[in-house]
């Protein structure tokens, strides 16, 4: 079914398939100068010290993960069976590698406005065996960071973000993907930015740069600087170094392709946040105070990844009969991303817990959806949105 307000559109212009045939005329198609170049305008960017590219958002919470079980640094390093605090709503690779490591995850709720953690819920849920809490900026909106790190402040407790879906936001004039140790980001096509696949992690800490490096590409020196954090001093013979495996990685390296793409959409990325956030202020002005249904409230600046609707609860609407009536005038939806997550069955393999009740998560679960959001203008679907 073809959409009139689809969930996600191209931002690409003829400098991206430039950028593209650029790649194609250097017959040179695997993680190479571009890759590299894109990490640092990336770096830059987000006022990081680091970051590295991978071939997915999903792939880059996995690397992300993956480091804090390498690291010598004891405050921050994880070991199986360490408890780690999430959101029960998010993405399904948000919770897949905490369980591949082993960690125990413990779901809280999260809050009905701002589709962020209840913060009070995140306090109480903090135990003496929490190790670490998992950030998650949902649909555009960063989390309530100063909150958080008041809680922690005084606690052995690492905080990383999975901030996928919150590319250009910012919280206090800091980027959202910066507040924890790590942060990881998603270059996907319905993002933000779009590198065909592909996503980023960023790091002010060199241990954990270095980690990540290695494990990126099958765990071996090869990429690794001379001087490094992993192995020390590498051998002078680069024959010796070809294949001196020292963690057990991956192959998550992205393309010349991607890392061409990125550096082209990272230029963009002012206005392209600056038209979301556009029509994030046209809806919140038309829609705020509707009696039946509720919108996402707004913590910092959200770069607004889509809109999110969400029948108030003494409303006699339906969220059957809006679906019916959003496809009707031609807008895609989906539900808030997994809604609640633990009523899936892939939880049957986890070590999980939950903290009192996810009675928002569940809400959502059964009220809520999301439409798409755009760089360029929304003034006639949000006009639509009004109507219906």
């Amino acid at each position: 079914m073809n959409f009139k307000y689809p969930l996600a559109t191209s931002s690409w212009d003829q400098r991206e398939y430039d950028a593209l045939q650029r790649v194609i005329a250097s017959n040179k198609f695997s993680m190479g100068d571009e890759v590299a170049q894109f990490e640092k305008n990336f770096a830059k960017y987000f006022g990081s010290k680091y970051a590295v590219m991978v071939n997915s958002g999903s792939s880059a919470n996995l690397l992300m993960t993956a480091a804090l079980f390498y690291t010598k640094n004891s405050k921050l390093n994880l070991k199986r069976g360490d408890e780690i605090i999430v959101p029960a709503v998010s993405w399904s690779t948000t919770y897949a590698p905490l369980y591949q490591y082993g960690l125990h995850l413990k779901f809280v709720d999260i809050d009905l406005e701002t589709l962020n953690y209840d913060i009070a819920a995140l306090e109480l849920a903090i135990s003496n065996n929490t190790r670490a809490i998992m950030a998650v900026n949902l649909l555009g909106n960063p989390n309530d960071f100063k909150a958080i790190n008041e809680i922690i402040i005084d606690k052995d407790i690492v905080l990383i973000e999975d901030n996928c879906e919150s590319m250009g936001a910012t919280l206090h004039g800091k980027l959202a993907g910066s507040f924890g140790t790590m942060g990881s980001f998603s270059c996907f096509f319905s993002h933000h930015i779009s590198t065909m696949e592909g996503g980023v992690v960023i790091t002010n800490d060199e241990e954990l740069y270095h980690i990540m490096l290695a494990l990126r590409a099958h765990g071996w020196t090869r990429n690794l600087p001379d001087k490094n954090r992993v192995s020390g001093l590498k051998s002078l013979n680069p024959f010796e170094e070809s294949f001196n495996f020292v963690l057990p990685g991956y192959n998550l390296r992205p393309l010349e392709m991607s890392g061409a793409l990125g550096s082209e959409q990272l230029n963009k990325l002012p206005k392209l946040i600056s038209g979301r956030r556009k029509n994030g202020s046209l809806l919140q002005d038309k829609l705020y105070a509707h009696p039946d249904l509720m919108i996402q409230k707004e913590i910092g600046a959200s770069s607004w990844f889509g809109f999110s609707l969400l029948i108030r609860p003494n409303s006699d609407r339906t969220r059957e009969d809006l679906i019916t009536k959003l496809n009707q005038f031609g807008f895609e939806c989906r539900p808030i991303v997994t809604g609640n997550f633990t009523k899936n069955k892939v939880l049957k393999y986890f070590d999980y817990s939950i903290h009192g009740k996810l009675s928002n998560a569940e809400y959502i679960d059964r009220n809520g959806l999301f439409i798409g959001n755009h760089h360029y203008s929304l003034f006639d679907a949000i006009k639509k949105l009004e109507e219906i």
